[in-house]
């Protein structure tokens, strides 16, 4: 094609651009995004506030499990070993350099005033989700506990927004990727697309339901979770269960998915095991 004879692109401008979106928003097929309120943008602020004073928090402990490391006091990774450090640094009878105990004591008030803090955040989405309705019957799926109760309830959009289960499961990013061509199906790994909190909230609740799972009877051998379990690795397990793909076709797992949020926002309703429901 002559250089010439094609049309140039035109520059972008502002009217240009309020032309475009005055056509997109004429299509009846565009869909738009409900406008979050004061009210519950207001509520959602806990969350972010949470997620902001453990990651504080982890940075607290890691910074004092260094520091320690470094005269041989050697402490296990995780949260739940904060309260070992904090007895290393206050043990009268400890052999820590003198000058360094009062900068690790700064690290050990900080870390207890962020637990503090957590624990006031974490009664106060306990409180909420007891006063919620939908939080109330979201917290009947198996993995899902006050605190991603009621995040579902604050943080997703209204249930008809979506057409489908998973449409919303697609908003969470936990649907694989699409490379299929020529008809063969390909998935690759999940989009990872839309609320960040929310999806790593059901993974979670997800992998609570695998470490449980001696006590779920759709974990056994022979149900598709027992034999997901032992032909994949547990993350893509985690991931496959805060989806759900399979609950179209297979009614036996009872496990915390977006598909069947979805469906309890949507329709009303608490979750029933297949054995009860049958």
């Amino acid at each position: 094609m002559v250089r010439g004879t094609v049309a140039p692109v035109a520059p972008r401008k502002p009217t240009n651009d309020a032309e475009a979106i005055c056509e997109a928003v004429l299509r009846p097929t565009m869909r738009f995004v409900p406008v979050k309120s004061e009210e519950t943008q207001g509520a959602a602020m806990v969350f972010r506030v949470r997620e902001l004073l453990i990651r504080q928090r982890t940075q607290a402990i890691n910074a004092l499990r260094g520091h320690l490391a470094e005269f041989g006091e050697i402490v296990p990774q995780g949260a739940a070993n904060a309260s070992k450090l904090i007895a290393l640094v206050e043990d009268p009878e400890c052999t820590l350099p003198a000058d360094a105990i009062p900068t690790l004591k700064v690290l050990v008030a900080a870390l207890t005033q962020l637990e503090e803090e957590i624990t006031k955040l974490d009664a106060e989405i306990t409180r909420r989700a007891k006063e919620n309705e939908v939080a109330r019957r979201l917290m009947t799926v198996p993995g899902i506990g006050p605190l991603i109760a009621t995040a579902l309830a604050t943080l997703a959009p209204p249930p008809d927004t979506f057409r489908r289960a998973r449409d919303f499961a697609a908003w969470l990013g936990l649907v694989p990727r699409q490379h299929s061509t020529g008809g063969k199906q390909r998935l690759g790994a999940t989009t990872k697309m839309g609320e960040r909190s929310l999806r790593r909230l059901l993974i979670i609740g997800a992998n609570s339901v695998i470490i449980k799972r001696h006590t779920h009877a759709s974990a056994k051998p022979g149900t598709w979770l027992g034999g997901m379990l032992s032909r994949k690795p547990p993350m893509l397990v985690r991931v496959a269960l805060a989806n759900n793909e399979p609950l179209c076709a297979i009614g036996s797992s009872t496990m915390a998915s977006a598909r069947i949020v979805w469906a309890l926002m949507a329709r009303g309703g608490v979750y029933q095991s297949p054995v009860a429901a049958a």
